[in-house]
């Protein structure tokens, strides 16, 4: 009998079954948390939480425009994106003439 490798009685362990699209519970995790970097950057760090938020809602989206979208990514998108536009603007009235910002 001949033994041959890689042709063995087992299944591949990357089996089509095993390398399918995730979309169960980590796209519904990267929502909640670009939801709570949005929230949290109302408050603090917004330069830095409003683009997190972008990011998480982007990808809990699935990277695209096209199909159902789940609401919380959305959420997170548009807070995320309003968070940023808000952090600049505070960003370029601290950098204006006084650079007082009330």
């Amino acid at each position: 009998m001949m033994v041959s490798f890689g042709q063995g009685t087992r299944g591949n362990p990357r089996s089509r079954g095993r390398t399918g699209l995730r979309n169960g519970p980590d796209r519904a995790t990267l929502a909640v948390a670009g939801v709570v970097c949005a929230v949290a950057g109302f408050f603090v760090l917004g330069i830095v939480l409003g683009p997190v938020a972008l990011v998480c809602g982007w990808l809990a989206m699935g990277r695209t425009w096209a199909g159902p979208r789940p609401a919380p990514a959305v959420i997170a998108l548009v807070l995320g994106a309003i968070d940023t536009l808000l952090a600049l603007v505070w960003l370029a009235g601290a950098a204006g003439p006084g650079g007082a910002v009330l």
